[in-house]
């Protein structure tokens, strides 16, 4: 699998020839000014949860890619009221059978309410289950011991955790994550982007070497092979 850094926790992933991307908040993004959205691909765009650092794209990307758009109920609801037609609800515990493999939804202990100030349903992460490989993108959360569901479901190669602190996990609590979804490799999203969340990176690697677990910290922009 190909994984692609757009900054914060927007990224994409090419499995089986589909490109997924995830939490699109790119324009908004002052680190991530050098993407040109316009260049951007997409089969599928997966919506963790409401809040505007994950959504601030998404219209305009699903418009314009006409990728299927697939997040809990109330997040679909309200991309159709903007104009987004090719969507797919799910919510916590679902699971379906997309053409690159099956995705099943978990819970996430974090909030959700959508740019304009309604209901953003409840926040989730989603475990994907291919020929190609497995993952785990736990979405916007806190370390919580539901995380022990995810290896008896499916084994995992690797998971996309949060790891700036303040709003969700801190690189200490994202090393548990790792041991409770029992993966020796994670990528790190939720970070630097704003003041709230800022890390020491050199920090940060040394307390995932401390754990055995290898964190990998792409540049906004960079593609690498997972």
């Amino acid at each position: 699998m190909k994984f692609t850094y757009y900054g914060h926790s927007s990224f994409l992933v090419e499995v089986k020839g589909k490109k997924i991307l995830f939490d699109p908040f790119i324009t908004h993004n002052e680190l991530a000014k050098a993407i040109d959205i316009s260049t951007i691909t997409a089969d599928y765009i997966f919506v963790s949860h409401g809040h505007s650092d994950h959504v601030a794209d998404l219209v305009e990307l699903a418009k314009r890619t006409g990728a299927k758009v697939v997040s809990n109920f109330e997040i679909i609801e309200w991309a159709q009221k903007q104009g987004v037609t090719n969507v797919h609800p799910m919510n916590t515990g679902g699971k379906w059978n997309f053409e690159f493999g099956t995705v099943k939804c978990t819970a996430a202990q974090h909030s959700s309410g959508l740019p304009d100030g309604s209901y953003g349903g409840n926040p989730m992460g989603f475990i994907f289950k291919t020929t190609e490989g497995n993952f785990y993108y736990s979405g916007d959360t806190a370390l919580t011991l539901d995380m022990e569901l995810v290896p008896l479901y499916t084994p995992i190669d690797f998971a996309i955790f949060p790891i700036g602190d303040n709003f969700t996990m801190d690189a200490e609590d994202a090393t548990i994550a790792a041991s409770l979804v029992e993966v020796t490799k994670v990528i790190g999203v939720h970070y630097d982007t704003f003041g709230y969340i800022k890390i020491d990176k050199k920090e940060a690697l040394a307390t995932f070497e401390d754990a055995g677990v290898e964190l990998l910290l792409p540049a906004i922009g960079e593609t690498i092979d997972v």
